[in-house]
């Protein structure tokens, strides 16, 4: 179902280590933080983007979806489609009845733009620094000023370790953040870092939300490393009432190979062993961050 796969005749990671996958259906509830579409035909890149994904549309996600139970999902509008929303929008006008969004807000966006997609379901944008090495934080300021009035929520992608004050920064300007993909550091070393202490910190305090998405893009083998499992456990023992869950789907642009979706959804048991702590990280967690008629405390 993924549509980052490995090449043609190339078996996925799991497959080739021979790992079991144990199939799972998730609470009722359960809602998915974190997934893209990509329809080139339909909604064409920007010209100026750091990669080029495969298809991966609505329908096989949607499939997806029904496949392991995940009632409810999170859009996220990825960097390829630039400033333009028509895919975002469209999305949620469908299917706005369990879906929210986070969209990509710049200094410039219109405020008829935000109004407009808040009404349709989204909650929060996402700024990316991954990419470019840094946060220019005028800009930051001046997104976060347009935000503020619709109560909405920053996601950062960005590595925590290479930049650990940036989260503590937007933190200062009053808004509400959400950290992506673990921390989006190598698992094998975020624990020695600043950033991660920071982290760890900030989620005891409640001052801040974390991703629990996209293992595959810090460490090599995702799907059964001792150090991506640690770094879960550390984060649920810091605070789980802070945490949410996503699957990234269609796992675009990882450095890694991807194990496929069963592997990927076996993870939450994994990280999250007992049924209450899945009701709170996959259910209870989101209807709090996207759901709420008021921004979450």
């Amino acid at each position: 179902m993924s549509a980052a796969r490995p090449p043609e005749g190339a078996r996925s990671a799991g497959e080739a280590e021979g790992v079991p996958v144990r199939p799972q259906r998730l609470p009722p509830g359960a809602c998915d933080c974190h997934f893209h579409v990509f329809d080139a035909a339909r909604y064409p890149y920007a010209p100026a983007r750091h990669y080029t994904p495969p298809d991966a549309p609505l329908a096989d996600y949607l499939a997806l979806c029904q496949r392991f139970g995940m009632d409810r999902s999170v859009l996220i509008h990825p960097t390829v489609f630039g400033a333009d929303h028509r895919s975002f929008e469209d999305i949620l006008s469908a299917h706005g009845d369990h879906m929210r969004g986070v969209a990509v807000v710049s200094p410039t966006t219109p405020e008829a733009d935000i109004a407009r997609w808040h009404a349709l379901g989204a909650r929060g944008t996402r700024i990316t620094t991954v990419f470019t090495g840094g946060a220019d934080l005028s800009a930051v300021e001046q997104i976060v000023a347009r935000i503020k009035p619709f109560g909405w929520h920053v996601q950062l992608l960005v590595d925590v370790a290479q930049q650990p004050e940036l989260v503590a920064r937007v933190l200062a300007m009053g808004v509400t953040v959400v950290v992506d993909h673990l921390g989006h550091h190598a698992a094998s070393a975020i624990t020695q870092s600043q950033g991660f202490a920071n982290l760890l910190s900030q989620l005891a305090e409640g001052s801040v939300w974390l991703k629990l998405s996209a293992p595959y893009r810090i460490s090599p083998h995702s799907h059964n490393d001792a150090d991506v499992r640690r770094l879960a456990e550390r984060y649920v023992q810091a605070n789980p009432h802070r945490l949410v869950w996503g699957t990234d789907w269609p796992h675009p642009a990882s450095p890694h190979a991807v194990p496929d979706d069963a592997q990927l959804v076996s993870l939450v048991a994994d990280w999250l062993p007992d049924k209450a702590l899945q009701t709170t990280v996959l259910v209870h967690n989101p209807t709090r961050l996207y759901w709420a008629d008021t921004p979450p405390g």
